[in-house]
């Protein structure tokens, strides 16, 4: 019984248990006032209705509550279990060697048991994982629905006539909301402590001077971690893509604001914003086959000109202008359409005055648009390259994994990202200077864009100043 109810979905199952909760909970809330109310002895402070969403809201939050726990930690736990109940014989095991094998049991037990079946051994090990699975969930909705219901319990003793459950809902609703920014804020801080732990013991093991001033990076081997290269290829296809998509992406949305007529623009403008709903792997395969291709021959045909010295290009069939064009292309949604919104959201007065005192139409955009628009086309433009940065699929396919200083944009680099991809792809020790290189680099690409993205802000500010 417990190995069947393993293999019901939690997520889905937890979804109908509240549903249910909530909407019987509410019910019986509302009831409950409107028999008060009917009563006709005192008047109600509060709306019967709200008395049913505190009903609700104390189910509910309860067994969300467990259930959250559940999901959190509920894996984790069954398989500390069975790690305890492991034969003698898996005492030899190192933690990597028994992690894999518990992944693989996990696996397992998701499918048909004919499919493993054939291992005695492993095939216990596999039914008694789903029958700790199994009853850690029964236990966990048992314990759901006991929260829920002394939660029902709680809510309906204080439901009375001048219980001011309106203003209970609302501060619910309130600390819900600000519940939601917590798990932000604390998500991101997460993040960059997660870093910075791995960092640390990165840096222990190699030289943060190396690391960062290195010319030369070879990680898989371990034996160098200059990430000179790295930055220097991630910088150029950013470079090359925002050459593209700033300009294309500008001028679309000057075009679509201001001279474009409104049926031109209801077909335009949706017709670029389909290029931000292209998978990345799509931009990849057209890059490596047709644009990567072309940029090859044309280095070829330019190594053939009497001007041009012997093979001055590399004419590589995967380089890192190939991907720098495509991404320019992926990424001019986001300066276009961010950059149309905020060029409508100038104030129309600001062209009629400039349009009285004489001024064209060119010169309106110029002089009066541009300018009052210009910080949020920064910001359209500093997210444009944040994608730019941070895009993996295409400079796999289309620029390569060489880690190389090179200004000829037809020869093959990589990226930060793509290294990190790289390294942390595969069976690998957490402990390695090789793995733990790739949160060092993360770390190194969360600073830089902070520290740009201050840099843009403080350029912001200081324009609105002078603008004001």
């Amino acid at each position: 019984m417990l190995q069947t109810f393993s293999h019901i979905p939690m997520a889905w199952l937890a979804f109908a248990v509240l549903a249910a909760a909530g909407c019987a909970a509410f019910l019986a809330g509302r009831a409950t006032a409107m028999k008060i109310s009917a009563s006709g002895s005192v008047m109600m402070n509060s709306q019967p209705n709200y008395h049913g969403y505190f009903a609700a809201m104390w189910t509910v939050l309860p067994a969300a509550l467990i259930l959250l726990a559940y999901s959190l930690f509920g894996s984790g736990l069954a398989r500390s279990l069975l790690t305890q109940e492991l034969p003698d014989g898996f005492a030899g095991m190192d933690g990597v060697q028994l992690s894999q094998y518990l992944d693989r049991v996990g696996e397992a037990a998701q499918l048909d048991r004919a499919v493993w079946a054939s291992e005695p051994l492993f095939a216990a090990v596999t039914e008694r994982f789903m029958t700790l699975q199994g009853g850690l969930k029964l236990a966990t909705m048992l314990a759901a629905a006991v929260a829920g219901l002394a939660g029902l319990a709680f809510a309906c003793r204080r439901l009375n006539a001048s219980f001011r459950a309106r203003t209970e809902v609302e501060n619910g609703i309130e600390w819900a909301l600000f519940a939601c920014a917590a798990i932000a804020i604390a998500t991101t801080a997460g993040i960059v402590l997660s870093l910075l732990f791995e960092s640390i013991r990165f840096f222990t093991e190699i030289p943060v001077f190396d690391f960062l001033f290195g010319l030369h990076w070879n990680a898989q081997t371990e034996e160098d971690f200059g990430a000179i290269p790295l930055f220097f290829g991630t910088f150029i296809i950013s470079l090359i893509a925002m050459c593209v998509a700033v300009p294309v992406g500008l001028y679309a949305a000057i075009y679509l604001s201001e001279y474009a007529g409104p049926k031109v623009r209801a077909w335009i403008k949706p017709m670029l914003e389909i290029l931000a709903g292209i998978p990345t792997v799509v931009y990849g395969f057209f890059a490596l086959l047709v644009v990567a291709p072309a940029v090859s021959a044309a280095a070829v045909w330019l190594n053939g000109l009497p001007v041009i010295p012997d093979e001055f290009f590399a004419a590589s069939s995967t380089n890192a202008l190939a991907a720098g064009l495509v991404m320019g292309v992926m990424i001019i949604p986001f300066v276009s359409s961010l950059s149309d919104d905020v060029i409508n959201a100038v104030p129309q007065s600001l062209r009629d005055g400039a349009f009285a005192m004489g001024a064209t139409r060119s010169e309106t955009v110029k002089q009066v648009v541009m300018p009052a628009a210009l910080p949020g086309v920064i910001a359209a433009v500093l997210l444009a390259v944040s994608r730019a940065i941070g895009e993996t699929m295409i400079v796999v396919m289309a620029a390569g994994l060489r880690p190389q200083i090179t200004l000829d944009p037809t020869a093959e680099i990589t990226t930060i990202t793509v290294q990190i991809v790289a390294l942390l792809t595969g069976d690998s020790e957490f402990d390695s200077p090789k793995t733990l290189s790739a949160f060092a680099l993360g770390f190194v690409l969360f600073a830089l864009t902070l520290v740009f993205n201050l840099i843009a802000l403080r350029v912001v500010q200081k324009y609105r100043e002078k603008y004001d």
